[in-house]
């Protein structure tokens, strides 16, 4: 059996930071089972990564090399192409790799197994199951890393940032790209992408539109899109027939748990990741988590952030030195759809809350209260719109009982 300090799960940029920010006073071994570190990053060639971190912007692998590099001259063993399959609440992990079964004993595991796409499953689309269906993820790896252009006419389900971005893309590898079409009234992307991504290039955004049905045998030849009302329910009567010989789906990303709910960590049904601390350790104490397996973020800065944390109070768990004072409850008030981290450390200073609105909200003010509804601190916004996630950060001078998260406009 290996023993270590921190066992880190998953190689992408939250798993990255945490190895590093944890090797600097522990043994670390981080697994992964891709072929290469980075996660998603090494497909991401366009730009828009590391402003905040590096303050410059970045192409996806710019960005991973970075910490690949710093990783070189660190006391960490990295294990690619290495499988968790079990983990118990005593820090044993049992993984499979091309070397064979890998048994390890660690003193805190940090949780950082990403994301992944929701499917034409999980969105009940009917019709047959022809070839030219793709998620977004997928098509982006086949055209920037496998020289794979997948369709001609392409037709994008979900304003998510990666469905903007691969819009996008496939205009400029030539394929035309019949437009974009979100269900929801608003677009989920954010804004610069909108601009960036469809609005640059005359590529059309369809908003309250769906899919209602994908035409095709052995490869799809079209689909029927239609209307939504109100309840996003398709109306009879608006349907259109649309050719092409490829759907991307671009319809949401979904927090990687398996792991978490074996071991039996508390998990938010909002944000579909484990309830945290400001210290990002989850309700079974030894066991952090960090970036989109905690809820999915708007940038791989704020990931990047979050697993410093985590690899931080890993290690200085695995060493008795982490701090163990009451941890205060954080609520969701008036117009807030989440909150994260749901618990702060009674003797914490300097908080980061990371929160998602309901609805969009202009002159809007954010506050949060006490349990005694006193407001302990606001902060004003032009505008909060559900699809941006807003950051505040401030001082806690004193120990509550419990806080409140709020939105007023």
């Amino acid at each position: 059996m290996l023993k270590v300090d921190v066992a880190v799960i998953g190689g992408g940029a939250a798993g990255l930071s945490a190895a590093i920010k944890a090797s600097e006073n522990s043994k670390v071994i981080l697994l992964d089972r891709n072929d290469e570190l980075g996660g998603v990053l090494p497909q991401c060639i366009h730009d828009g990564f590391g402003n905040f971190v590096f303050k410059k912007m970045l192409t996806g692998p710019e960005y991973t090399q970075f910490f690949i590099d710093k990783l070189k001259d660190l006391p960490v063993s990295i294990k690619l192409e290495t499988t968790v399959i079990e983990i118990n609440k005593d820090k044993r992990i049992i993984a499979i790799s091309k070397e064979g079964v890998l048994e390890i004993q660690a003193g805190a595991v940090v949780l950082a197994m990403g994301c992944r796409e929701r499917t034409r499953n999980q969105i009940l689309i009917p019709g047959s199951r022809p070839a030219g269906i793709y998620t977004a993820g997928a098509a982006q790896r086949l055209i920037n890393i496998d020289g794979v252009l997948p369709g001609r006419r392409v037709v994008i389900l979900g304003s998510g940032d990666i469905g903007l971005i691969m819009a996008r893309r496939f205009k400029l590898e030539g394929a035309e790209v019949v437009g974009v079409y979100e269900i929801q009234s608003s677009p989920n992307g954010l804004p610069r992408n909108i601009v960036q991504c469809l609005e640059d290039y005359n590529i059309p955004l369809y908003l309250s539109h769906t899919v209602v049905e994908i035409h095709g045998l052995d490869r799809i030849n079209g689909v029927t899109v239609a209307r939504v009302d109100e309840n996003l329910k398709p109306i009879k009567g608006t349907e259109e027939f649309i050719p092409c010989d490829t759907l991307i789906l671009a319809v949401g990303l979904i927090p990687e748990n398996e792991l978490s709910r074996d071991i039996g960590i508390p998990i938010d049904t909002v944000t579909g990741g484990p309830f945290v601390d400001n210290y990002m350790e989850t309700m079974i104490p030894s066991f952090f988590a960090c970036g989109n397996v905690v809820q999915v973020y708007d940038l791989v800065d704020d990931v990047t952030l979050t697993g410093e944390i985590a690899g931080r109070s890993a290690s200085l768990y695995a060493k008795g030195m982490l701090s163990s004072s009451r941890r205060i409850p954080v609520f969701r008030g008036k117009d807030i759809d989440r909150v994260v981290p749901q618990f702060i450390r009674g003797d914490s200073k300097d908080i980061r809350l990371y929160l998602r609105v309901k609805r969009s909200i202009k002159n809007s003010e954010i506050y949060i209260r006490d349990s005694n509804e006193n407001i302990i601190y606001k902060t004003r916004r032009r505008i909060v719109k559900p699809v941006v996630m807003e950051k505040i950060q401030f001082p806690l001078d004193g120990f509550y009982e419990s806080l409140t998260v709020e939105v007023y406009g």
